[in-house]
């Protein structure tokens, strides 16, 4: 660990200083106060948990009162609304009756699904998002910010990432680059086009270094002033700011987890949800989920384990993360990243909690999928119900009394329109 130190009051400050194109292997983490979990009420969750979150003590810092600092949260929460046809609201932490009975669970076990779907953009990546979206509205209502024309914002995604960043940035009117391989899907890149954001596709070129081609061109504009608007934690440390709502919710809700499935592509979602339920007083072992095709996490989380570095992961980078060799395909291809970006608070989570890391096969994939067509109304992708895949694939871990949290999160793309 490199030990750099980032004032919370440093505008614009992304990612770690002393992190570069060339040695990438850095991570800032926010620091919380250790005081417990202050729910203020209400719909909107970062009105609810405003004093938790960074963004807030950075507009306090920049002199801003408590009053403009929720005005600023809901005054970008009504033009996302007007956009969006939604704000950002809690979503529901609820048993399912249904699909625990199917799974064999006890009255006293079951499962509780956290339901995404619905959430802005159809998936939790816009929590992640506007959490960035503050920080730039903090400046510009505070006169700090450095810009007389608005740089772009640029995000490296073909799905839920890329929906979410390109409904915020229409919301106020801010231009988007968005980064995607040359096979992504046309609903999306026409979700996209619909929102105005500018899409470009990005083959893989023979003299590119190992790992996503679209990442490769992301960082390439952020060097050329553009602002990363990425759930990537390493790329933009603000978005595990607001990942950390839905952890907050789930611990509210008054029920004591045992387990908490969630599904790992970049990491940012498990980041997040595992920080906001330890807030939360909760000591729900984490279970971090992936697929067969692609488990990065996977493979660093036995090194550690094995030679004995889960408890100091930042020191063992290059020897436990690298980009997966081959890419496979999924059903679940949102967690399909070949790299886990945010792998560090991730397993960092599984060591405090005795949680593990899971690999799925593609059956499990499609069962998960299924199960939550046929058992709930909740119009789920399969990328979105990929952290119950992860309890089929770990049933011998679980008795069926004990508790368990399945997010939910995101919408069958197909049924989305801007």
């Amino acid at each position: 660990m490199c030990a750099a130190h980032v004032d919370l009051a440093e505008p614009l400050a992304w990612r770690c200083p002393k992190a570069t194109n060339g040695d990438l292997h850095h991570a800032l983490e926010l620091v919380s106060n250790d005081r417990a979990l202050i729910d203020g009420g209400g719909n909107n969750p970062f009105l609810a948990f405003r004093e938790h979150l960074a963004v807030d003590g950075f507009a306090a810092a920049l002199g801003m009162t408590p009053a403009a600092r929720r005005a600023l949260i809901g005054d970008l929460d009504a033009k996302i609304a007007a956009v969006a046809g939604t704000g950002f609201v809690r979503t529901p932490t609820q048993r399912d009756d249904a699909l625990s009975d199917a799974l064999g669970f006890t009255a006293d076990g079951g499962i509780w699904l956290k339901d995404e779907t619905d959430n802005v953009g159809g998936s939790h990546k816009s929590r992640h998002l506007f959490t960035i979206l503050a920080h730039l509205a903090v400046l510009e209502a505070t006169k700090r910010a450095p810009w007389k024309r608005r740089p772009d914002l640029a995000i490296s995604s073909c799905g839920n990432a890329a929906v979410a960043a390109a409904t915020l940035a229409a919301a106020v009117e801010w231009p988007l680059r968005v980064f995607v391989p040359e096979w992504a899907d046309t609903t999306v890149v026409t979700i996209l086009g619909a929102f105005g954001a500018f899409v470009e596709r990005c083959p893989r070129r023979p003299d590119d270094p190992p790992g996503d081609p679209c990442l490769h061109r992301f960082r390439a504009a952020v060097a050329g002033g553009a602002i990363p608007f990425s759930v990537q934690g390493t790329e933009n440390v603000w978005c595990l700011d607001g990942g950390r709502t839905i952890g907050w919710e789930a611990a509210s809700v008054g029920v004591d987890f045992d387990h908490a499935f969630v599904q790992v592509g970049g990491g940012a979602l498990a980041a997040g949800l595992s920080a906001g339920l330890a807030l939360g007083g909760q000591r729900a072992r984490i279970n971090a989920v992936q697929t067969e095709s692609c488990a990065p996490l996977h493979r660093a989380w036995n090194m550690l384990v094995t030679h004995g570095g889960s408890d100091r992961p930042g020191q063992h980078w290059d020897q436990a993360m690298w980009p997966w060799e081959n890419v496979g395909s999924s059903a679940a291809d949102g967690i399909l990243d070949d790299e886990t970006y945010d792998w560090i608070p991730v397993v960092q989570a599984l060591a405090a909690t005795g949680g593990t890391t899971v690999v799925c096969t593609e059956h499990q994939i499609a069962d998960a999928h299924r199960l939550v067509h046929e058992y709930t109304t909740i119009n789920a992708s399969a990328t979105g119900t990929a952290a119950l895949a992860g309890l089929l694939a770990a049933h011998d871990r679980v008795d069926r009394d004990q508790r368990v949290l399945i997010p939910i999160t995101g919408v069958q793309r197909a049924t989305m329109q801007p």
